[in-house]
């Protein structure tokens, strides 16, 4: 498995999406996010993604240089209309105004419809917890609906995506929570059909029955596994309020696919910020928060296991450690990325990625 330098991977990604006329601002933005997930070791939402937005683009199903633009803003809270912009273009803007409203009222609400995959979602709750040129200021809570890969708990048909959710606290150590609402991120299990993997965990997905899977091949044509059951059918239905329902957007089976042509996505975004000043002094609450961690992490290792973890610590350390050595790509994700350079006519791929 070859090992990456971050760099040559973002300049990469940046050359794919400028040969699809992505304005070079927001190409920047694209490759970066990216690459940033894959240096915190989520590759599901990595350099994978590049190549199903460049097929979106090229189809006409998202369109670039699109920014959208606000349907209404009342106080505390924005409805924002993505016009089916580059998810991550359209939500830093929603976060930006999600951080704005929080600075005037105490809370910034936004809630985004006709939007695509934004990539990661601690990407844009990083920048509301520490705008741009302001540093540490707020919470960040973002969440978003995707294409309907869930059953219901005791249903065998798909109505939910993986509704992931976000938490995160101000700081370069802070307490930082990225989790689907499903045991694990539908890009695990596409990651581990790319690379031919014929079977995945127990716990992941079901057949088309809604039966318990591990096969690869059966899970790419079933359902992923609600995490804990009926409590994550609820979580994904609170997700789906917060983004679509309260946006005014498509939800549900209304919704399109990332790995689909022909129409749109139209998923639904969903911001929140809430100003720490109004509560206190920023650093004494990050302070309070961090003696919180310390005790969790005081707890004693369960059998098997060397210490206890807080959210976000496994993330800091990968991130690291691929800095210094390197992103690990896996032959299949290396060859779609070499495939999709070709496509678009960018030359020297393998040669950049080699070298």
């Amino acid at each position: 498995m070859p090992l990456i330098p971050h760099e040559q991977l973002h300049s990469l990604a940046e050359r794919i999406l400028l040969a699809c006329d992505v304005p070079a601002e927001h190409a920047a933005l694209v490759a970066t996010t990216l690459v940033a997930t894959n240096l915190r070791g989520t590759d599901s939402h990595g350099i994978q993604l590049l190549t199903f937005y460049v097929d979106q683009l090229l189809a006409g199903d998202m369109i670039a240089g699109e920014t959208g633009e606000i349907v209404s803003e009342n106080g505390t809270s924005m409805v924002y209309d993505s016009a089916n912009g580059i998810g991550q273009v359209t939500a830093q803007i929603c976060a930006g105004h999600a951080a704005r409203l929080a600075a005037l009222h105490g809370v910034g609400i936004v809630t985004a419809r006709n939007c695509n995959h934004f990539g990661a979602a601690f990407c844009w709750a990083q920048q509301i917890a520490e705008p741009a040129n302001i540093g540490p200021r707020n919470i960040g809570i973002v969440m978003c609906d995707a294409s309907p890969l869930v059953a219901p708990w005791q249903g065998r048909e798909p109505r939910f995506g993986t509704n992931p959710i976000c938490f995160a606290l101000p700081g370069k150590e802070s307490f930082l929570l990225d989790m689907a609402t499903t045991t694990v991120a539908a890009g695990r299990i596409f990651k581990a059909s790319i690379n031919q993997q014929e079977t995945i965990p127990a716990g992941w997905a079901l057949d088309a029955e809604g039966v318990p899977t591990t096969d690869t091949a059966t899970a790419m044509h079933g359902l992923l596994m609600p995490l804990g059951g009926y409590k994550g059918t609820g979580l994904a239905m609170m997700v789906e309020i917060l983004c679509g329902v309260l946006s005014g957007g498509k939800v549900s089976t209304e919704i399109g696919s990332i790995r689909k042509r022909g129409r749109p996505s139209q998923l639904n975004h969903f911001f929140l910020a809430i100003d720490l000043r109004r509560f206190g002094d920023v650093a004494e609450i990050g302070a309070r928060a961090e003696m919180l961690a310390n005790m969790v992490r005081s707890a004693a290792p369960a059998k098997g296991y060397d210490e206890v973890l807080v959210a976000g610590e496994v993330e800091r350390r990968t991130e690291a450690e691929r800095r210094q050595n390197g992103i690990p790509l896996p032959e299949g994700n290396w060859e779609t990325l070499l495939a999709t350079a070709h496509k678009v006519g960018v030359p020297g791929a393998r040669s950049a990625l080699s070298s």
